[in-house]
């Protein structure tokens, strides 16, 4: 039995992070993905259309907990001085605990609310509206610290053990960041080895930015544990482990701060020794990071919602003030360059609420995979609303940039644009950077012609290999690379959606064109393609944007069978959504043939060595 684990830290080679990274994807699609399906080709608009509608009957079970929290809200958070003061008031996290805010998910049974996925976004759509530091302790609580993965994969024990303390507001938070480990798993250093009694783990580490670590009674850690052969060959073990911070060893050695959410409970924790008992294992050993990467389909879902929570009070905050200030006669709102920002601003939170509340739908309804879905809908959606939020402090100017706080002081309304905008910008690096999103994204594009023709395209393959790989290959795309060019894409297809349904028909055809562009890129680029970072974020950004405009358009037409008036306006919003959309798909389609990638590479790493120095002179340099 392996005692130790301890080794000088090494440089992780790319063949063992990719190997490390592709044990914890999910290898089966065993249930349909409407994003996977644009990938290769196909518009699968009944999987969103008609747009799925949340349970009435859970919609009435929720209701009075949304009333209650958003009276607690409006009545009990002043945000300025959470904002101020760098902490969330006692009196505040008891009020959530006693509102039930920490068990929402959990079932009843336990002692939670029990409500579903789409009341849970409801809540922290609520929460976002006024306070992202009290949003990051819920959701990190309830969507990636213990309850989630315990929800999923915890064993009955453990859940009469620690769901009844959780769903009572015991703070969780989740543990897998190093100083030199952020989305690379394969160089994780904090470690468990069995203990010799053979009874439990010993588990010695350090994590860094850990959100809501430093008030966190319950820990999700991942830790590396003794490797196992497999055919011969070593594999490496991450194991998730629920740790109690009472327990000795458990330490917080520093609480970090931020350029946005002041009272955030984020900081680095330290583990000297820590004994875990072999009943604190998560779902097994060996499988943290597929439990992670699982866990978070779902649990990313926290972010698109906070980020459309932020769009529509930026939307409020600036037709507010684009009605009533008024330069050169009349309302700025009348001006085109600001209503301009109105009307892009509009139509992109309608589609963020479309994506999000799809999104949260889907992982209700079940019998979907969502992994690329939730990925996009993090991404999307972060990104759409952080460009909201920038037109915002625009269209504000001097009292967007101004704080809330000074602004008051001052006798003007205590509008919050600059604590907003501090506040939001995390959330293109939370649970996955913009760019991290992109590649987990891509991964999954070419999964299929991986399956299909990797042992074609992949180093390390044997003649033999490469013979049985041409001849899959030919049959596959004999008949699939044709059918990416023949299809009908024009009138009347999708009538059904009136106004809309030219916009769903682009949808159709861009999707097999963005196949055929996977194709293309995997046939020019070959092995090479994951380097060429550049080629498939374009790809990536062509699916997020067609995802889009198919969840918009599945959306509007639901309010307007819903409500004809009220949809009326909708498809209105959805239409010049779509319209500008589409110019960007054909902005991105473009740029894969017509680009700069290859100079820039070159430059950047003319930089990288030092040749460009002569850039950075007339400043003051910085110290080391």
């Amino acid at each position: 039995m392996a005692t130790s684990l301890a080794e000088p830290k090494r440089k992780i080679s790319a063949d063992e992070a990719r190997e490390v990274a592709e044990a914890a994807r999910e290898q089966e699609w065993a249930a349909p993905s409407f994003v996977r399906d644009l990938f290769l080709g196909k518009l699968r608009m009944d999987l969103i259309h008609p747009y799925p509608e949340q349970n009435p009957a859970e919609i009435a079970r929720a209701k009075p907990f949304l009333d209650s929290l958003e009276r607690f809200l409006r009545e009990r958070v002043d945000s300025d001085r959470i904002d101020r003061e760098g902490e969330i008031p006692e009196e505040v996290i008891d009020g959530l605990r006693q509102l039930g805010a920490f068990g929402i998910k959990i079932p009843r049974e336990y002692g939670g609310l029990g409500l579903s996925q789409l009341s849970y976004m409801k809540a922290i759509e609520l929460v976002s509206s006024i306070d992202g530091s009290l949003t990051a302790l819920l959701s990190a609580h309830q969507s990636i610290g213990v309850p989630q993965p315990l929800k999923m994969f915890g064993s009955e024990a453990q859940k009469k053990k620690y769901f009844p303390r959780l769903a009572k507001g015991a703070i969780s938070a989740f543990a897998l960041t190093e100083h030199g480990v952020g989305s690379d798993p394969a160089a994780m250093e904090t470690t468990a080895i069995p203990s010799a009694d053979g009874d439990g783990w010993i588990l010695n580490g350090e994590k860094l930015w850990c959100t809501n670590g430093t008030k966190a009674e319950l820990l999700v850690v991942m830790a590396r544990t003794p490797s196992k052969m497999v055919g011969g060959k070593e594999k490496k073990q991450i194991t998730a482990f629920i740790v109690e911070t009472e327990w000795p060893g458990v330490e917080v050695i520093h609480r970090c701060h931020f350029m946005g959410l002041k009272a955030l409970y984020n900081g680095v924790i330290r583990f000297s020794n820590v004994r875990v008992p072999k009943e604190n294992v998560l779902w097994g050993e060996g499988k943290g990071l597929k439990l992670a990467l699982i866990t978070l389909n779902t649990g990313r879902l926290t972010l698109p919602i906070s980020s459309v929570a932020a769009g529509k009070r930026c939307l409020e905050i600036a037709r507010r003030w684009a009605a009533e200030r008024v330069q050169w006669g009349r309302p700025i709102g009348q001006h085109d360059a600001i209503a301009q920002k109105l009307g892009r601003m509009a139509a992109n939170t309608l589609a963020m609420e479309a994506v999000a509340e799809l999104c949260g739908a889907m992982a209700e309804r079940g019998g979907y995979d969502i992994r690329l879905e939730a990925a996009i809908a993090k991404l999307y959606n972060s990104e759409a609303g952080w460009r909201i939020i920038d037109d915002t402090v625009q269209i504000r100017g001097g009292r967007g940039y101004e704080t809330a706080d000074s602004l008051r002081a001052r006798g003007e309304a205590p509008v919050p644009v600059e604590r907003i905008m501090r506040d939001f910008r995390i959330n293109l690096i939370f649970e996955g950077s913009s760019e991290i999103m992109h590649l987990f994204i891509a991964r999954e594009a070419v999964d299929k012609h991986l399956q299909v023709a990797g042992d074609v395209v992949l180093p390390g393959k044997t003649t033999k290999e490469r013979l049985a790989g041409l001849a899959r290959s030919a049959a596959f795309y004999g008949w699939w690379y044709p059918s990416r060019w023949i299809g009908w894409g024009f009138w009347p297809r999708y009538s059904e959606f009136g106004r809309l349904a030219r916009h769903v028909r682009f949808v159709e055809r861009s999707a097999r064109r963005l196949a055929r562009g996977v194709f293309h890129s995997m046939v020019r680029f070959g092995p090479k393609l994951e380097l060429r970072q550049s080629v498939l974020f374009r790809l990536v950004d062509v699916a997020a944007e067609l995802f889009a405009m198919a969840a918009t358009c599945a959306r509007a037409q639901a309010l307007r069978a819903r409500d004809p008036a009220a949809g009326a306006r909708a498809v209105r919003l959805a239409d010049v959504f779509c319209r500008q959309a589409r110019r960007r798909v054909r902005a991105e389609f473009s740029g894969l043939r017509r680009n700069e990638d290859v100079p820039t590479y070159k430059l950047a790493q003319e930089i990288l060595a030092g040749e460009h120095r002569w850039l950075e002179r007339d400043i003051v340099e910085l110290s080391d």
